[in-house]
């Protein structure tokens, strides 16, 4: 991968890492190129099970990379549309893949750092972390999913303080209105995250992928139509090897208690 996106395999498990850690980890054209780059393979890659992202340095991302819109000059709208069509490919492909996607929040997030933050399935934040929507003072709007995620997560009112407010959500608060999972001390970060995705390594990709979609869907349908679905799922996920072997070894297990 490249050299603003470092991309390891280890053990079913792709860890992406944000890696301008002189600019904040902020994206530019390049790293969200290097970003569509990196989801693809990891959405096509069946070897790959589970997915972390994560940022180097202090920050986990500062958002978009304001230097680069200021160079832009007057061509600054058609700048931005190609920019957030290029993330927007990007995440769309880390939220709709079947493998788990685990980001670990190593500090501040801001803007679309803040959107990549939303998109985990489980998202763990260290201590000194801390979240802002930011796009207000440089009389921008959210992009990277934040209108769709932020919502959905902590309320509509809460998404309104933080977006339109620019209220700073402290790891503490995101962890209690349930922006993130939970909250870690900064230097057991990386520890609990290879854990956590390790286990989600070992459980049926298939199943966690369908079940991604069912909960992706729930929100725009009817029960009736929900229930159908989780029908058609869990039939599905019955017909796996995967499955049979998991029941067989759950009854193994049962027995010799």
């Amino acid at each position: 991968m490249s050299a603003i996106l470092a991309l390891t395999v280890e053990n079913s498990i792709a860890t992406l890492v944000l890696d301008r850690p002189a600019v904040g980890n902020t994206i530019d054209m390049s790293l969200a190129r290097a970003l569509v780059d990196a989801t693809v393979r990891c959405d096509e890659d069946e070897a790959i099970r589970c997915v972390v992202l994560t940022g180097r340095g202090r920050l986990f991302c500062g958002g978009g990379d304001v230097s680069a819109f200021a160079g832009a000059g007057d061509d600054l709208s058609a700048f931005l549309r190609e920019l957030a069509g290029v993330l927007h490919e990007a995440i769309s492909r880390l939220m709709r893949m079947k493998k788990p996607l685990v980001v670990l929040v190593n500090g501040p997030a801001a803007a679309a750092g803040l959107s990549l933050a939303l998109a985990g399935d489980i998202t763990l934040a260290a201590r000194s972390a801390h979240f802002t929507a930011a796009y207000g003072a440089l009389g921008l709007t959210p992009d990277g999913g934040m209108t769709w995620s932020l919502p959905r997560l902590v309320g509509y009112r809460r998404a309104q303080e933080i977006i339109l407010g620019n209220h700073r959500v402290s790891a503490e608060e995101a962890a209690a209105i349930g922006l993130v999972t939970r909250v870690v001390a900064d230097d057991a970060l990386e520890a609990a995250g290879a854990e956590l995705a390790a286990n989600l390594a070992r459980a049926s990709t298939a199943a966690l992928g369908a079940a991604r979609q069912l909960l992706l869907d729930s929100f725009d349908a009817q029960l009736e139509d929900q229930l159908e679905r989780e029908a058609q799922a869990i039939a599905a996920a019955g017909a796996t090897p995967e499955a049979r072997a998991a029941i067989a070894a759950f009854l193994a297990k049962r027995h010799k208690k």
